[in-house]
C-alpha cells in the first residue's frame, strides 16, 4: 500500500492499518507481533503455522491457532519429529486445522531439520536471529521481501526445510520481533522496541 499509516482504533489507540478490528487479530497486533521471541517452541511454531498460511489470511490461521497447537502437540518439534502415517492420517480428518498433506507433512520433516539446526547452533533461535537486521527505524512501507529473509529462506531450503519462502520467511521475522515493523505513529510500536532493548540492553 502507498499509505500504509497507523489509523486510530474505536478504542483511541492508533495501530498499524492492518490489524482491522477484529479482537483477535488486534490482541495478536497489541501483544505478539514484533515482540522478540527467542524460544524454540514459539519459533517452530511460527515457521510451521506461516507456511500454512501460504495461500490464506493470517487472521484464518490465528483462529485455528488452539486447534494446531493440539493436533501438532504443542509444536514440540522433538515429538512432531517422530509422527508416523498414523498422526498424517489423524491431521488429514482433522477439520479444526488447514487439512493440506504437503504442509501437514512439511510440517513433520521440518520438525527434524529443527534438530539439526540445534545439533549445530545450539538452538533455532541462535539460527533464526542471526538473520535479524540492523535497522532500527520504523519503516514507512512494509516490505515483503528483504535480503535477510532471501538469505535465511535460501539457507533453509538448502538445509532440506519446506514452505520457507522468502516471503513467507520475512513475515514469520516481522511477527517474531526479528525487526519491528510497527508502523510510526503506531502506539504499540515503542513497546515492541523496548522489549527488543531488554533481549539486547546496550
Amino acid at each position: 500500500m502507498a499509505d500504509q499509516l497507523a489509523l486510530t482504533s474505536g478504542d483511541g489507540i492508533a495501530r498499524c492499518w492492518w490489524a482491522g478490528t477484529d479482537p483477535l487479530y488486534v490482541d495478536y497486533h497489541d501483544t505478539e507481533w514484533g515482540f522478540p521471541v527467542t524460544d524454540d517452541v514459539r519459533l517452530f511454531e511460527k515457521l510451521s503455522l506461516e507456511g500454512f498460511q501460504a495461500g490464506l489470511s493470517w487472521l484464518t490461521i490465528l483462529r485455528k491457532r488452539d486447534n494446531f497447537r493440539s493436533a501438532f502437540a504443542g509444536f514440540d518439534f522433538r515429538r512432531v519429529a517422530g509422527f508416523t502415517e498414523t498422526d498424517i492420517a489423524r491431521l488429514l480428518n482433522d477439520a479444526g486445522i488447514v487439512r493440506h498433506r504437503g504442509k501437514i507433512e512439511a510440517t513433520i520433516d521440518n520438525a527434524g531439520r529443527a534438530l539439526d539446526l540445534i545439533a549445530e547452533f545450539g538452538s533455532v533461535s541462535a539460527y533464526v536471529w542471526k538473520y535479524a537486521p540492523d535497522r532500527l527505524e520504523p519503516p514507512t512501507q512494509l516490505p515483503s521481501i528483504t535480503g535477510e529473509s532471501t538469505a535465511m529462506s535460501k539457507d533453509l531450503k538448502r538445509r532440506g526445510w519446506r514452505f520457507v519462502g522468502p516471503t513467507t520467511m520475512y513475515a514469520f521475522m516481522q511477527a517474531m520481533g526479528l525487526v519491528n515493523d510497527h508502523l510510526p505513529g503506531c502506539a504499540i510500536r515503542l513497546r515492541a522496541e523496548h522489549a527488543r532493548e531488554r533481549m539486547h540492553p546496550a
